[in-house]
């Protein structure tokens, strides 16, 4: 997560070196001025993630070690325009993302260590809420909820952990919060955010020994994670 941050920190301090003497200046020459008067526009948006997942447990005792790895995303955005400052969002999207689950209580990595790792086409329906906008710069904020299909689930696999094959369920529904800033340029709108993405209901598809060490104790298992997308109008 924080190299993320510290990602997104450096490309908007690049875009503002490269571009700041039109955009970020006291008086700017003010590009796209009727951008937002659009009913519709479209988009794409490229990025980064980290996925970990948020663990309940049915008795306390010792946390089963979650560690999300970087990932990748890329997709599609439509916007419609609902008032000067509200839009509605679509933003369909692939998520490449892996985990590396490390169980407690074993003696080698075979038992000790699950590599969980994804592939979500996601669905999000989010509403935008800008500011005024200032010369070149409009911040933003966005929040929704979207369902994800998950194309490595496992769901249908008849082995379970005790084969080394860890099952969660094919389909997920979430709701997203973010921040952002929309950048106008002479030819394009770009809009770097931050994004967390929480999942509402348990993912988990349990072994079929209802004493397993993998799942037996496990309550619930819900995804979190952090996105960072630099989209492109």
């Amino acid at each position: 997560m924080k190299k993320l941050i510290v990602l997104f920190l450096l490309i908007s301090s690049v875009s503002q070196a490269q571009f700041g003497k039109s955009t970020f200046s006291k008086d700017p020459i003010i590009n796209l001025e009727n951008f937002d008067k659009q009913r519709v526009y479209w988009g794409y948006f490229l990025g980064f993630s980290t996925f970990d997942f948020k663990t309940d447990y049915k008795v306390p005792g010792q946390d089963i070690n979650v560690k999300g790895n970087s990932g990748f995303n890329v997709g599609l955005v439509g916007a419609l325009r609902l008032h000067e400052y509200v839009e509605l969002r679509f933003e369909p999207g692939l998520y490449y993302a892996s985990r590396t689950l490390t169980y407690p209580g074993f003696t080698n990595d075979r038992d000790a260590i699950r590599e969980v790792k994804a592939t979500y086409i996601d669905f999000p329906l989010m509403l935008k809420f800008s500011s005024l906008r200032t010369g070149n710069v409009r911040p933003y904020l966005l929040g929704g909820v979207g369902a994800t299909l998950n194309l490595s689930s496992n769901s249908k696999s008849k082995d379970d952990n005790s084969e080394q094959k860890f099952r969660v369920q094919p389909w997920t529904n979430n709701y997203t919060f973010g921040f952002g800033i929309d950048l106008y340029f002479e030819y394009f709108k770009f809009s770097p955010s931050i994004r967390g993405v929480f999942g509402f209901g348990d993912e988990l598809i349990r072994d079929d020994d209802p004493n397993s060490p993998w799942t037996g104790n496990i309550e619930s298992l819900k995804t979190r994670a952090v996105l960072i997308n630099f989209t492109f109008h």
